[in-house]
């Protein structure tokens, strides 16, 4: 059986990788950082299984490894990785040989994680099932960049070795944004345990009318969409607005379809992160990537697209869920 555990696994040894070629490069503190982070997917599974009995001498270690990201990342030394003239020309010559067909590896994350998200129920062999069920979304998720990276290397002729070189290349790119989406998350669930949920729903009562459906279906949306901006990330936006709206609100007293409010939460909030310089990974990096001029130019080519969909995900919201 395919556990969840093996994507974490896999992660840690991608991380460990791009760590050992910092090192090798004598670039120590980009080194740390990545050991650091593999280290932290490698040892998720005792830190849980330590909790569990009543030991938090792993938990404190973990949270130690957090600070001691914090002080790497806040030293300014994840500079980023040069590149010389010769990598350029390569890309260069390989991006026009192959043109259109380099997005194809890309295009098929997506495709192939919906795909085995909806077969893993029905993937069994003698009776036991291919893929743990525990976390199937992410199982596929990991399953597809397996194969998206297997093509990938088929595609361009490249090897093993070459795969990891330009993983490692992107994360040093990347720097400390690539763990904002993690880091987001878990401060979403953080505020949903300290109540914020609560305090939400208190203030939403006082301020809508809570017997209309469409003020708490607009106030859940636009919710989402302000504090996913606020926050930088819908996962950290999520709990939160689910705790303190969509759950009393819109499923407890008006009675929407749980699937399809989170869904569309979820996509409301999405069109916060298009909007938003906090969204340092989507919105920032690229810019700083490609050097453009305006450091903001990819949220002003964005925020049409965003206020559209957002338009049209409140008109899905108010339409599917209550069907």
């Amino acid at each position: 059986m395919l556990r969840i555990e093996y994507v974490y696994w896999l992660c840690g040894a991608l991380l460990l990788a791009a760590s050992g070629f910092d090192l090798a490069a004598r670039r120590y503190a980009p080194a740390a950082f990545w050991a650091i982070v593999a280290g932290c997917f490698f040892a998720a599974d005792a830190v849980e299984a330590a909790a569990k009995v009543g030991n938090s001498l792993p938990a404190q270690l973990a949270g130690a490894s957090v600070i001691a990201l914090g002080l790497i990342a806040g030293s300014g030394a994840l500079t980023r990785r040069a590149v010389t003239d010769e990598d350029n020309e390569r890309r260069r010559a390989s991006a026009e040989r192959l043109r259109n067909w380099l997005f194809a590896p890309a295009l098929a994350i997506p495709l192939v994680t919906l795909l085995l998200a909806l077969a893993i129920p029905y993937l069994t062999f003698g009776g036991i099932s291919v893929f743990d069920s525990r976390q199937p979304a992410l199982i596929a998720l990991g399953t597809a960049c397996v194969i998206s990276a297997l093509a990938a290397m088929r595609l361009t002729r490249a090897r093993p070795m070459t795969a990891l070189h330009e993983s490692s290349r992107l994360l040093d790119a990347l720097s400390w944004a690539a763990l904002l989406p993690m880091l987001l998350a878990m401060l979403g669930a953080v505020f949903a345990a300290t109540g914020v949920g609560d305090a939400v729903a208190h203030l939403v009562s006082a301020a809508i009318p809570t017997q209309s459906r469409d003020a708490c279906v607009l106030a859940y949306a636009l919710g989402m969409a302000l504090f996913t901006m606020i926050m930088g990330n819908a996962f950290a936006a999520f709990p939160v607005m689910t705790a303190g709206i969509g759950l009393p609100l819109l499923i407890g007293e008006h009675h929407a379809h749980a699937a399809v409010v989170g869904a569309l939460g979820m996509l409301c909030g999405y069109c916060g992160t298009l909007v938003t310089p906090m969204a340092a990974n989507f919105n920032v990096v690229p810019a700083v990537l490609l050097e453009l001029r305006d450091p903001n130019g990819v949220i002003r080519a964005q925020w049409p697209t965003a206020v559209i969909l957002f338009a049209a995900n409140v008109i899905l919201l108010d339409w599917l869920a209550f069907r």
